[in-house]
C-alpha cells in the first residue's frame, strides 16, 4: 500500500478504531479499512488514482453472494432455488446494503471528493452500499473467508429472518396455486368476507376456498395482503398434516 495510506490511517485512527467498534471487529491491518473508506473521487482529487476502494468493494459484493447463499441454503433447505435467489437478491441490493450502511453511520468516516462531499454524497445509497462492500472485502483481505462470514451473519441475522417471512407472505399465493394445480389440477379462489372501516383505514378480512372448503383466512389493510395472509395459512395448515379433500 502506498504511503499516503499509511499516513490517513494514521491520521484517523481514532475514528477507525470508533467504526471497528461499532462492527466488533479489530483489524490486524488498519490500512485496509483506511482504504475501504475511500471513495474514487478522493482518490482522484490526491492524485491517487486506482488507490481507492473499487478492488475491496468488488471482493466485497463476491463474499458477500457466497456467504448470504450459502447461510440460506443451511437455514432455509425446505426453500427452492427460485426462492432462495429472490430472498438474496433482497438482502445484497443496493437499497439494502446502504440502509446497512446507515445503521453503522459508515457515511460519516468515509473520504469523499470536493464533488460528493458538497451533493450530499456521504448519504447516497450508490456509495454507501459500495462501501459497505469495501469493508466487507477488507475484513476478507484481513482475516479470510471464515472471519468475514461470521461477521456477515452476525449483521445480516435479523434482517434475513425478516426478508424470508416477508417473502413467504408474498409468494404464497402463487405457492398454493402451485401446489393445486399440481395435485388436482385445479386453482384456489379468494372469497372476501368482510370490508370494514373507513376508506383511509380499510379492514378486510378473506378467505381462501377450495372445492367448497375453506382452506385459511387472513385479515389485513388490503385485500391484496389479506388473500396472501389466507393463502399463508393454508400452506401453514397443509404443512402441519392438514389435507384437502380431493374427492
Amino acid at each position: 500500500m502506498s504511503l499516503k495510506i499509511d499516513n490517513l490511517a494514521n491520521q484517523n485512527k481514532e475514528i477507525l478504531t470508533e467504526l471497528e467498534q461499532k462492527i466488533a471487529y479489530r483489524f490486524t491491518d488498519l490500512r485496509l479499512l483506511q482504504k475501504a473508506l475511500i471513495h474514487s473521487s478522493y482518490a482522484f482529487e490526491q492524485g491517487q488514482t486506482g488507490k481507492d476502494n473499487e478492488i475491496l468493494e468488488f471482493v466485497g459484493d463476491a463474499v458477500l453472494d457466497l456467504v448470504i447463499g450459502h447461510t440460506l441454503c443451511k437455514r432455509y433447505p425446505e426453500m427452492r432455488e427460485g426462492q432462495l435467489t429472490r430472498l438474496r437478491a433482497s438482502l445484497v441490493n443496493e437499497a439494502h446494503l446502504a440502509g446497512m450502511a446507515r445503521k453503522i453511520d459508515l457515511g460519516s468516516y468515509l473520504s469523499l471528493g470536493k464533488g460528493e462531499e458538497t451533493s450530499n454524497g456521504r448519504n447516497k445509497p450508490s456509495i454507501l452500499s459500495c462501501a459497505f462492500e469495501a469493508v466487507i472485502g477488507a475484513v476478507f483481505e484481513d482475516s479470510g473467508y471464515q472471519v468475514a462470514s461470521d461477521l456477515i451473519q452476525r449483521l445480516f441475522d435479523e434482517e434475513i429472518e425478516t426478508r424470508k417471512a416477508h417473502l413467504v407472505l408474498t409468494d404464497a399465493k402463487s405457492r398454493l396455486q402451485e401446489k393445486l394445480q399440481e395435485e388436482f389440477n385445479e386453482a384456489p379462489v379468494y372469497r372476501l368476507d368482510s370490508e370494514d372501516g373507513p376508506s383511509h383505514q380499510k379492514h378486510f378480512s378473506v378467505s381462501v376456498m377450495f372445492r367448497g372448503q375453506v382452506l385459511g383466512t387472513g385479515q389485513a389493510g388490503s385485500k391484496k395482503e389479506a388473500e396472501q395472509r389466507a393463502a399463508a395459512a393454508a400452506l401453514a395448515i397443509r404443512e402441519e398434516g392438514g389435507d384437502t379433500d380431493s374427492q
